[in-house]
């Protein structure tokens, strides 16, 4: 399992799950250990209006929608080969009436639509050398979609009291957190994750919401102990891993 986005869980042709699978199609941003921990931790109303923000294979999308019988989800991606590959993994899948993929910019999406709940695994690199593969770069790189413009764009769609759920490496959290209140936005819950119980805290999930009053629930996910996964690793994601 990975523990950073360099090492990340990828696979060329698919990806199969209990109840779906996901091609990638040379996707910027394949199957990752970061995406299933978000898919399966993240929030939503019995029949909410869910929006997927760069939306990539689908991932989030399909689990989303899985999870929640009711929801609709709409999913965009910037990327037009992204949203097609998640177009068809949306069709593949048993879900595919209540998944609405777009090929569209969320920064310049004009449809004025607000939603329960947003979900999304962001672009995390601000600097540094960017992957050769152009998809892949759009994937990793906050060039197309900056933290401020994301959390902008979160306080524009999300309806009141409603929850967006993101997930970054632990450094670009903290920013990103640090930066939420200016845009109106209060971390209501708190996941960090560490590979294992004696390495540092690599990933932070988070759950931002436009009331400040709720307080935060912070807690923490071991994935590995001894070798093997940890029962709450286990716990949260075995509804969707193959072998769990």
């Amino acid at each position: 399992m990975a523990t950073s986005r360099d090492q990340e869980v990828t696979v060329s042709k698919g990806f199969r799950f209990k109840q779906f699978t996901v091609e990638d199609k040379g996707c910027g941003m394949p199957v990752s250990t970061d995406g299933v921990l978000l898919g399966a931790w993240a929030e939503a109303g019995e029949s909410d209006e869910v929006l997927d923000i760069g939306t990539g294979t689908g991932l989030l999308a399909l689990m989303m929608a899985q999870r929640f019988p009711a929801v609709k989800i709409t999913a965009l991606d910037i990327d037009e080969h992204a949203a097609n590959t998640a177009q068809f993994n949306s069709e593949q899948s048993a879900w595919a009436d209540r998944i609405n993929v777009l090929h569209q910019d969320i920064a310049e999406w004009e449809n004025p639509l607000q939603f329960n709940t947003i979900i999304c695994n962001p672009p995390y690199f601000n600097s540094g050398e960017q992957a050769g593969d152009s998809r892949r770069a759009t994937a990793r790189h906050t060039d197309t979609l900056s933290h401020d413009t994301l959390l902008k764009v979160i306080n524009t769609r999300l309806l009141p009291n409603g929850q967006a759920h993101l997930i970054l490496p632990s450094v670009e959290a903290d920013t990103l957190l640090a930066k939420a209140e200016e845009y109106g936005l209060y971390c209501q819950r708190l996941l960090n994750v560490q590979p294992t119980a004696n390495k540092p805290v690599s990933r932070k999930l988070m759950s931002l919401s436009n009331q400040e009053e709720h307080g935060l629930d912070a807690k923490t996910l071991v994935i590995q102990a001894a070798g093997s996964y940890t029962n709450d690793f286990i716990s949260l994601t075995r509804d969707f891993y193959l072998k769990m």
